[in-house]
């Protein structure tokens, strides 16, 4: 994970907060701030995928100077609040590992049709790597963007009809209209 220096809220300093609260309304507020907190981090540290496992590896899960962590069936059951409204997805049955979208793939499939629209780029092909790794896109919020999270902003793009995927052995990219 990159190393980022992240302004964490008061909450991550509070050690009731790494256990799930018993009061309906208390917890609602807890969820709502851990769902914060999670796509915050991910957008600071460009991370697109967690796995619910590694929770030691991580200082989101895992506030040492308090000597507190996160359960990992309480993060399982905040990821699964936050897939309800678009950020998150399983990538295994057993939801260790997660997609994180700190933007939905909606509105990732906008900023980067915007992102060609601005460019002049409609009706060439882009490779996946130029759409993520490229110069001209270097200072792009998607540049970066993990490819498995690409192919299914692009799947959006295309049910839109707003691009065409390719996805051959020989060329792996998009043709925008």
């Amino acid at each position: 994970m990159p190393e980022v220096d992240i302004e964490w809220p008061w909450q991550y300093n509070f050690p009731p907060f790494f256990t799930l609260q018993p009061h309906p309304e208390t917890r609602a507020k807890q969820v709502d701030a851990w769902k914060s907190l999670i796509l915050n981090f991910c957008e600071q540290t460009k991370t697109y995928t967690l796995d619910v496992r590694d929770t030691n590896q991580t200082p989101l899960f895992n506030n040492s100077l308090i000597n507190r962590k996160l359960d990992q069936t309480v993060i399982i059951s905040i990821l699964s609040e936050l897939q309800k409204s678009g950020h998150a997805s399983p990538v295994d049955k057993n939801k260790n590992r997660w997609e994180i979208y700190w933007h939905t793939l909606e509105e990732w499939a906008s900023i980067i049709y915007d992102s060609i629209c601005e460019r002049g780029m409609q009706n060439t092909v882009v490779t996946l790597f130029e759409l993520t790794q490229g110069e001209d896109v270097s200072d792009a919020i998607f540049f970066g963007m993990n490819q498995d999270v690409l192919i299914k902003v692009l799947r959006a793009l295309e049910n839109e009809r707003k691009c065409e995927l390719i996805l051959e052995d020989d060329i792996q990219g998009a043709k925008f209209f």
